[in-house]
C-alpha cells in the first residue's frame, strides 16, 4: 500500500493539509483502514509547494523548514553582548542629547550663581552705603545736637509767646471784662433803675456766641442745664409777664439758690481775657445783681409802675394771699418751674441723647460725676447700680437747690444781707481768678520747662548723640 509523504516537521501543518478541530465531529475512517485508499495529496503538488514560501498559522519569522534556519542571522547566545542589544536602540544619539541638556544646565546654573553673587554684593554695598549714610560723623553729629537744641529753644520761645503774650482776640476780651466791671458798678451806683437794660443787652449779646461756641465744641448740652433755665425765667418776668407773682418769686429764688451757689461750686472764675470764663461768670452772677437792683435800690414808685409783680409781693401783708414772700410759698413755686426743667431735661437730655452722652458727649451730670468722683457724695452714687445714678443725682441736685433757697426771704427783705452775699459770691469769682492766673500759668509753664527737659535727656540719649559731647540740662 501506498504511504503518505513525510511531514515537513511534526505536530506543524500546511496550508494544503485539512486540519481537523474539535469541530469535526463527522467520524472518518482510519489512513489504514482499506489498503486500497488513496493518497490525499498528490506528491508532485507537494514537491512543488516546498519549492514556495508557506503561510503557517503558527507564529514563525519564514518559511524555511525549521527554527534552526530562521535563528541563522543571530549569533549565538553565549556570544550577545549588551552592545548588541544597545545598538538596536541608537544609544549614541540618546547619549548625545542628554549630554547636551546636561551642559545647558550646567550653563544656566552657573549663569544664575553668578547673577545671585552679582546682586548680592551690590546689596552688600548698598548697606554699607546706607550705614555710614545714617551714622555720620563726630562733626556732623555735633552740628545735628546743637541745631536740634536750637529749634527746641525756639519752639518753647514761641509757645511762650502763643500762649503766654495775650493775642488781640484775649486783648479784646480782657478790654470788654474790665469795662463791664466798670459800667456794672457804676450803673449799680449811679443809676439801677437802668441795670435790667444792661443786663438785657448782655444777654443778647453772650448768648449767641455761647450757643455757636458750644455747638462747635461740642458741649451744645450744657446749654439746658438749670442757669440758663434761670436767666430765661428772668428775661420773661422783665419783659414779657411782669405782673406774675409766680413767675417773679420763682425767678428770684432760682437766681439767688442755685445759679448764685454755682459760682463756688462750678469754679466759676473771673478771668478778663477768656471770653469763655466772662460769659459763665455773667449767667450766674448777673441775675441776682439785677433781681438785687429791682429789690432794694427801685424807688416803690418805679417797681410799682414797671414791675408790679414784686412790687405787690413786698407790700403785702403777712398771711395774704399776695404775701410769697415767705419760705413756703418760696420753695414752693419755684419748685414748679424747676420739676419741669428736670423732667424736661431728663426726657430730651438724659433719655433721647443717651447714645450720644455714652459715646462722649458731655453733659452736666458726666462733668459733676467726674469731678466729685472721690468725695464721699460721689463715691456713694457711684456705687449704686448705674440704672439709679441718675436718679440719685436728679434727688441730689433737687435738695441742694432747696437748701441754697433756705436764705432767700431773708436776701428779698433785707438789702445788706443780699448785698454781703453779692459781695462774697463775686470775691470767690476773683479769688478763683486769681487762682488761674497764679497757679495755672506757673504750672503752665512748669510742664514747658519739663517737656524740654525730657526732650533735652531723650536726644542725648539717642543713638544720633553718641558723637556729640554730654550735656546735662540745668
Amino acid at each position: 500500500p501506498s504511504r503518505l509523504a513525510p511531514s515537513k516537521s511534526e505536530g506543524t501543518h500546511t496550508d494544503d493539509e485539512t486540519a481537523l478541530t474539535p469541530d469535526d465531529t463527522t467520524p472518518s475512517p482510519s489512513l489504514t483502514s482499506s489498503p486500497h485508499q488513496q493518497p490525499l495529496v498528490d506528491p508532485h503538488k507537494l514537491d512543488d509547494a516546498s519549492n514556495s514560501p508557506r503561510i503557517s498559522r503558527n507564529p514563525s519569522f519564514s518559511g524555511s523548514s525549521s527554527y534552526h534556519e530562521d535563528w541563522d542571522s543571530y549569533p549565538p547566545l553565549d556570544r550577545l553582548t549588551v552592545l548588541d542589544l544597545l545598538d538596536n536602540f541608537a544609544l549614541p544619539q540618546q547619549l548625545e542629547k542628554l549630554q547636551k541638556g546636561i551642559s545647558a544646565q550646567t550653563e544656566k546654573v552657573r549663569k544664575s550663581r553668578a547673577a545671585l553673587k552679582n546682586r548680592g554684593q551690590v546689596a552688600k554695598e548698598r548697606m554699607v552705603e546706607e550705614w555710614r549714610r545714617r551714622v555720620p560723623s563726630a562733626d556732623e553729629q555735633l552740628e545735628r545736637y546743637r541745631k536740634r537744641m536750637k529749634q527746641s529753644v525756639e519752639k518753647l520761645g514761641h509757645q511762650w509767646n502763643d500762649t503766654k503774650v495775650i493775642t488781640m482776640r484775649e486783648k479784646v476780651s480782657f478790654i470788654g471784662g474790665v469795662m463791664n466791671i466798670f459800667i456794672s458798678g457804676y450803673l449799680l451806683g449811679a443809676f439801677p433803675e437802668y441795670f435790667h437794660i444792661w443786663y438785657t443787652v448782655q444777654l443778647v449779646y453772650y448768648m449767641p456766641i455761647r450757643f455757636y461756641t458750644y455747638r462747635k465744641r461740642g458741649y451744645h448740652y450744657f446749654l439746658a442745664d438749670l442757669c440758663y433755665f434761670v436767666n430765661l425765667l428772668l428775661f420773661l418776668s422783665l419783659w414779657v409777664f411782669p405782673a406774675s407773682k409766680r413767675l417773679f418769686i420763682a425767678a428770684y429764688c432760682l437766681a439767688f439758690g442755685n445759679n448764685a451757689v454755682a459760682i463756688i461750686m462750678w469754679r466759676n472764675s473771673l478771668v478778663f481775657h477768656d471770653f469763655d470764663k466772662v460769659t459763665s461768670l455773667f449767667i450766674h452772677i448777673m441775675p441776682c445783681v439785677t433781681l438785687h437792683c429791682m429789690a432794694h435800690l427801685f424807688s416803690p414808685e418805679d417797681q410799682r409802675e414797671r414791675f408790679p409783680a414784686l412790687w405787690t409781693i413786698k407790700t403785702s401783708p403777712p398771711g395774704s394771699p399776695t404775701a410769697y414772700g415767705n419760705l413756703v410759698s418760696m420753695l414752693a413755686w419755684s419748685t414748679i418751674p424747676y420739676t419741669i426743667w428736670q423732667l424736661s431735661y431728663y426726657f430730651f437730655i438724659t433719655v433721647r441723647r443717651r447714645e450720644k452722652i455714652a459715646a462722649g458727649r458731655p453733659t452736666s451730670f458726666t462733668w459733676l460725676r467726674r469731678s466729685y468722683s472721690k468725695t464721699w457724695i460721689g463715691k456713694i452714687v457711684l456705687s449704686l447700680p448705674e440704672t439709679l445714678q441718675e436718679f440719685a443725682f436728679m434727688l441730689i441736685q433737687y435738695l441742694y437747690a432747696v437748701l441754697t433757697m433756705l436764705p432767700c426771704p431773708l436776701w428779698f427783705y433785707s438789702r445788706w444781707a443780699s448785698a454781703a452775699f453779692l459781695i462774697i459770691v463775686f470775691v470767690w469769682s476773683v479769688y478763683n481768678g486769681s487762682t488761674f492766673y497764679i497757679d495755672v500759668f506757673g504750672k503752665r509753664f512748669q510742664k514747658e520747662l519739663e517737656a524740654m527737659k525730657a526732650e533735652v535727656a531723650k536726644w542725648q540719649n539717642s543713638p544720633d548723640a553718641l558723637g556729640s559731647p554730654s550735656m546735662a540740662p540745668t
